[in-house]
């Protein structure tokens, strides 16, 4: 599967999270032109407030798909530009969400030298500071219950990524476990799998499988 980076985004503007746990946010990203360094951390250019929930080498760049972005914006009667979800990439042509846990992908530039090496994390967790931005009345259970939640990527190889870039899944483990799956909780036993045979997980991921599996085991046991 081959895909399209559509945009690169970062912050254009840091705002008022309206959360007092956090009280800035940099969810508003824009697109911008030309090619942008990536680090180990992320784009250059870019940053987050809130580093307990957001930020750090498994959290390095989010993804979202163009595709799901415009079904909300058919459903909201409204244009969501590139960075609206606080996405740093905007692909089009490779599954995003049902992305496989583990998978890496290479994006290539015109010059195929330029190549970076992304490794999927898992997904993003919708919080409050984002429905406060959307603007929309209970975004975030509406967001939730449809889970095109986009996914969290990992830095293996960087470089500098520039829209119209070539997006190649190069790896796709053989768990199968997809980033909805571990947002949704669904199939617990196939979360067990990934738990025990995966070492390598984020620490929010692991802490979000275990506790569906653990769930399950109390329902089987009740």
């Amino acid at each position: 599967m081959t895909g399209i980076v559509d945009a690169v985004c970062v912050v254009h503007t840091e705002r008022d999270s309206g959360v007092k746990r956090v009280t800035r946010t940099a969810i508003d990203k824009r697109s911008v032109d030309g090619r942008v360094p990536l680090g180990r951390l992320g784009l250059g250019g870019d940053y987050v407030c809130d580093t307990e929930f957001h930020g750090g080498a498994y959290q390095a760049v989010y993804a979202y798909d163009h595709a799901e972005a415009q079904r909300w914006s058919t459903e909201l009667g409204r244009p969501l530009h590139p960075g609206w979800f606080g996405e740093n990439l905007r692909l089009s042509g490779i599954a995003v969400t049902d992305a496989v846990i583990g998978e890496r992908w290479h994006i290539t530039g015109a010059d195929s030298s330029d190549v970076v090496e992304l490794e999927v994390t898992g997904p993003r967790v919708p919080c409050g500071t984002f429905g406060l931005w959307s603007g929309e009345k209970g975004w975030v259970k509406r967001f939730t219950q449809r889970a095109d939640v986009g996914a969290y990527l990992r830095v293996n190889r960087t470089g500098t990524l520039a829209a119209g870039d070539t997006v190649t899944r190069v790896h796709v483990p053989d768990h199968g476990v997809t980033v909805r799956q571990v947002f949704t909780g669904a199939d617990p036993e196939h979360l067990r799998q990934l738990l025990n045979g995966h070492h390598d997980l984020a620490p929010n991921v692991l802490e979000r499988i275990s506790t569906f599996v653990e769930r399950a085991e109390t329902q089987v046991h009740s």
